[in-house]
């Protein structure tokens, strides 16, 4: 929960650091600018709004690291999904109008967060999690999309150490394997979901490893 909070504080911090003309600026995410990224944000707000407040007595089918479906190809930004975004990021027209309502959506769901029972079974996307496996999963989410955010921008706000080195744990737990101890937590979260591309060095670090990277988180 403490994680779920610093990295979501963090990341809307970082956004609202940004002047109006590095929302035009390309994000870490193929085919986003970095207003796409924000309006993607606000969704994600919504979503965990929605699944706190969706509780069931369903026994869980997930937790934070079988939360992850894997895809078989990375984004290329033409999914209907991932284009609506862009249409949405558009009409608000103003830079600060995706702020504002990141504000207020964000500071919704970082309170709602705080505020719910870790055992609590909730249900999203047809499955069901602890309220606490929920959120846990969901700091792996808010750092690499800090990451993003951050991609073009090295005067921003950067994520909380701490939550990068917990995401590098939930990232190795998904793959079941640990990255070299030579790769700093960050190029570790970078690499394994294809953010960046091993350099050769790193290839021969990652042995076995590589012929399982990238992993396109979904």
């Amino acid at each position: 929960m403490d994680h779920f909070s610093r990295s979501w504080t963090a990341l809307r911090a970082a956004v609202a650091g940004l002047a109006d003309e590095d929302f035009a600026r390309p994000s870490g995410c193929t085919g986003w600018l970095v207003r796409d990224l924000v309006c993607h944000l606000i969704i994600d707000a919504q979503d965990v709004l929605i699944t706190l407040v969706t509780p069931t007595d369903k026994e869980p089918t997930r937790d934070a690291v079988t939360y992850w479906d894997i895809a078989e190809t990375p984004p290329t930004g033409d999914d209907p999904l991932d284009a609506l975004t862009v249409r949405l990021a558009a009409a608000y027209g103003e830079p600060r109008l995706l702020e504002l309502h990141l504000d207020d959506v964000g500071s919704a769901a970082g309170r709602a967060a705080v505020l719910a029972d870790p055992g609590q079974r909730v249900s999203t996307r047809d499955e069901v999690l602890t309220a606490g496996d929920y959120l846990a999963a969901y700091v792996l989410e808010w750092t690499l999309h800090h990451l993003d955010l951050i991609a073009y921008l090295p005067h921003a706000e950067q994520p909380p150490e701490e939550c990068v080195t917990r995401s590098r744990e939930l990232l190795e737990s998904i793959t079941g394997a640990a990255f070299p101890a030579t790769f700093s937590d960050r190029d570790a979260l970078l690499i394994g979901t294809g953010r960046r591309a091993a350099t050769a060095e790193e290839q021969v670090a990652l042995g076995e490893l590589a012929a399982e990277l990238p992993l396109i988180l979904g």
